[in-house]
């Protein structure tokens, strides 16, 4: 992989930035500082921080020169830049279009400046694999400032630089090879040969004789390349770690795994400390950029493993290193908010944890109003609403204000937050710590071509390599949702059949490989990856189907790994610690709360849930006339929340139903008072109405809607109610799902909203289900853990599970669509760590 162009494009910036007649005179001493500081920040990599400095010198800009200046927009491209080093590349687009479009009216038509944002554009396009888009820019940029700069230019350097990386993406080397050794030339001439630029260069150029088996040509190229930006740059650099990424990567082609090895590792411990640095923090970009670069990750595991399979003696030892590196592979949203829920019940003191929440408040709050700066400031000039602009920029430094006064207070009255806070990778031995005898996780990574397993118990743990690559995973766990989905049902021959054979073939690929380290355990914490996410396990078949059957009974026969394994889903590993260490038992007076059988009038339809974004008018408000008369009612859940309280001994003054289960009402009563909370009702997957759709819990509408309260419970809503609950449960549709933005994980919709609220667990549904199967599971799990409160939650649900397959009345529960949608989330067992 070559090494990202974030340097490059960058320096690019600068040098037309600096070139604009007149500017340093007009230039402001606060434009000029708060630039700098960006700048040097920049340089070193340091782009979360330097995010702040190049959104105020903008603003800044604006001022001075106006919005619609070309010396502005030299201010918009840095910020995008920044953007596009994040990997954040939605919120960099428009922002490298609104550029172009202030050059190209301000400007002639081959000014280099335009030439400049041409190529920020087409590389944000190459980036994301849109050669088609890219490729016509980037020669439009070189023809100008070929014309305009000389062909020796080193800005002539960048764009050939860029259009061979295109072409070298499109397996065209023949005609990158040229290129790359143009661009070289022009830029040890113009810049001499130390230049981070030449080692671009030569990074580039290696990587092409990679590609094509040069490795004797590439490898003394990557070298030079790599003292250079280490010389440059300073060992912890991005671009650094991209070079020892390259380098490794041509160690392991020509079987020299154990150095491959020591310069993956180097790479992924910068990366992992960067993801340290920006753990807790407000930007989205520390999250970003770790996604970025999984891949880093990844190949640390697969490296290892290849050492491990050729050096024995050392697969203790990499077992454990590997653990590391695959927590960082899978960074999720979701588990930092099971991580700050966490480290706000370990607090303790009611007062001091008050003063923790007003602080993730006060965090989420930032990273919702700067995401709308955004999109505001990357608005075309006919589009902008700069009155808009100036309050959200208002609000976001007040927030900046009661963030350091929220910082300062923490940091005398409970410095272990920001530890705590954040989401760290855990060391195998402590995993080990927290599991109880009977207990065992499971971790899975992907990767292309294959997928790795750690399996870790109390006294022992393993890794695995599973032959089953991500698209292979994705194609399977989808041909197994086709045989649960509901859409289309409205008899019992409607109901398509569940492959028990693949469902069993699965499981040879990716559980059966676990059962030797599984001797004794009944409970087992899962931590998925890629599309395993959306498939519970215990679907999967542990024994050769003995042929088919003709009606629903013969799924009973089936040996389900439901049956073996009460199954607990984890956003990550690290959540077992802030569940386990630090989120202890509720201590709420009231047993249980509920809302449900909201007043709806819509067609009778047993399942709970629609597409969300066709209820929604254009302000983001729903159309309360539309939710009320297109959502079926759901007299079940009254009865549903009603046994619920019974089992759990509850008067029902404390259940919200019919005209209280209103939105105004969740918002507004003290819920950090009930330690088990239910929410029966329809539940809304995202849709696409240009993002203003997000998951939702139906209650009853008002007469009219406003933004306090039309009847839709969204995710961002549900965050920023204040629960300290053990349990809570999500008797709807799709309430496991994502919350619809691209390439979302798992959990990360209504799921990881209800854990930053200050649920311990949640019982989420994975497909739409029918509302009476509904009602028998969630009272079934509940009347269970009831019973006996010996067992955890996790096999309360599969007790309830089991005894739903054995419904005498209704033998077509036996099928796992009925019986299946819903995993339990968080903590799902009863072991206290000592």
């Amino acid at each position: 992989m070559n090494v990202a162009n974030n340097h490059l494009l960058a320096a690019f910036i600068l040098i037309l930035l600096f070139s604009w007649p007149g500017m340093a005179a007009a230039q402001s001493d606060e434009l000029m500082r708060a630039y700098k500081q960006y700048q040097a920040l920049e340089k070193q990599g340091r782009y979360v921080e330097a995010e702040r400095f190049a959104r105020k010198a903008l603003e800044l800009a604006e001022q001075e020169f106006g919005p619609e200046h070309p010396t502005t927009a030299a201010f918009i491209n840095n910020l995008a830049g920044l953007y596009y080093r994040q990997g954040r590349y939605a919120d960099a687009e428009p922002l490298f279009k609104r550029a172009l479009a202030i050059r190209e009216k301000a400007l002639v038509p081959e000014h280099p400046n335009v030439a400049a944002s041409l190529n920020n554009l087409a590389e944000l396009h190459r980036a994301q694999g849109r050669y088609g888009n890219a490729e016509p820019l980037f020669k439009r940029s070189l023809a100008i400032v070929e014309k305009t700069l000389g062909p020796e230019h080193p800005n002539v350097a960048t764009t050939i630089n860029n259009l061979a990386v295109v072409y070298e993406n499109q397996g065209r080397y023949g005609d990158a090879e040229p290129l790359y050794k143009r661009t070289l030339a022009i830029r040890e001439k113009t810049l001499g040969p130390e230049h981070p630029d030449v080692a671009q260069s030569l990074n580039n150029l290696a990587s092409l004789y990679k590609d094509q088996g040069r490795y004797g040509d590439a490898e003394p190229l990557f070298k030079r390349s790599l003292a250079i930006v280490e010389k440059a740059l300073g060992p912890e650099h991005p671009n650094v770690a991209a070079s020892l990424n390259n380098l490794a990567g041509l160690y392991k082609a020509q079987g020299r795994y154990g150095d491959a090895l020591d310069h993956i590792r180097r790479a992924s411990g910068t990366h992992g400390s960067r993801a340290a640095r920006s753990a807790g923090g407000r930007s989205s970009g520390g999250l970003s950029e770790q996604k970025n670069v999984r891949y880093v990750f990844v190949k640390h595991v697969q490296y290892a493993w290849s050492v491990a399979g050729r050096e024995p003696s050392r697969l203790a030892a990499l077992t454990a290193e590997t653990f590391k590196a695959a927590q960082l592979a899978k960074a999720t949203g979701t588990a930092a908010a099971v991580a700050g829920m966490g480290a706000r019940f370990a607090a303790g003191d009611d007062a001091l944890s008050r003063l923790v929440r007003a602080r993730q408040d006060a965090a989420e709050e930032w990273r919702r109003l700067d995401k709308k700066l955004i999109g505001a400031v990357g608005r075309p000039s006919g589009k902008r609403d700069e009155a808009a602009e100036k309050r959200l920029r208002a609000r976001l430094a007040g927030l900046d204000r009661r963030s350091k006064d929220l910082d300062a207070g923490l940091a005398r009255e409970f410095p272990e937050y920001i530890e705590l806070a954040a989401s760290r990778p855990l060391p195998l031995s402590e995993v080990r710590e927290l599991l109880g005898p009977d207990e065992a996780m499971l971790a899975y990574v992907t990767a292309p071509n294959e997928t790795f397993l750690w399996v870790v118990r109390r006294e022992r743990a393993g890794m695995r390599r599973l032959d089953i690559g991500a698209d292979d995973l994705i194609e399977a766990v989808a041909e197994l949702r086709g045989g649960l989905d509901l859409s289309g049902v409205s008899t019992l021959a409607d109901i398509p059949p569940f492959d028990t054979t693949r469902a069993f073939e699965l499981y040879g690929k990716l559980f059966a490989p676990a059962e030797p380290l599984l001797k004794g355990a009944r409970h087992v914490f899962v931590v998925a990856d890629g599309a395993l996410q959306s498939l519970p396990l215990g679907v999967l078949v542990t024994e050769k189907p003995q042929g088919g059957f003709t009606d629903f009974s013969g799924y009973r026969q089936v040996p389900w790994l439901a049956r073996k394994y009460a199954l607990t889903t984890l956003p990550s590993v690290s959540s077992l610690r802030a569940l386990r260490h630090f989120a202890k038992a509720a201590r709420g007076n009231k047993l249980f709360g509920g809302f449900g059988d909201p007043l709806l009038k819509g067609h009778p339809d047993e399942r709970r849930g629609i597409e969300l974004a066709s209820l929604f008018k254009p302000r983001g408000i729903a159309d309360v006339d539309a939710v009320r008369t297109r959502l079926a009612p759901l007299p079940d859940t009254a009865g549903e929340l009603k046994a619920m309280a019974a089992i759990l001994g509850a008067a029902n003054d404390n259940l919200f139903l019919g005209e209280r289960a209103t939105e105004r009402n969740a918002k507004t009563r003290d819920l950090s008072d009930y330690r088990v909370m239910a929410f029966a009702t329809h539940g809304l997957v995202a849709g696409d109405l240009k993002g203003l759709a997000e998951p939702a819990l139906v209650l009853t509408p008002p007469r009219t809607g406003t933004k306090e309260d039309d009847g839709l419970l969204t995710a961002s809503e549900v965050a920023q109610l204040k629960l300290n609950a053990d349990l809570v449960v999500l008797s709807a549709c799709n309430t496991a799902a994502a919350d619809g933005t691209p390439g979302a994980e798992g959990l990360s919709g209504l799921a990881k909203a209800f854990f930053y609220a200050g649920s311990r667990s949640l019982l989420v549904s994975h497909w739409p289900v029918r509302s009476d199967a509904a009602v028998k599971l969630t009272t079934r799990m509940l009347k269970e853990a009831a019973n006996d409160n010996r067992i955890g939650r996790a096999e309360a649900l599969r007790r309830s599970m089991l005894a739903l397959m054995e419904d005498a009345g209704k033998p077509h529960f036996a099928h796992p669509m009925f019986w299946a949608p819903f995993v339990v989330v968080g903590e799902g067992g009863t072991y206290a760590v000592k």
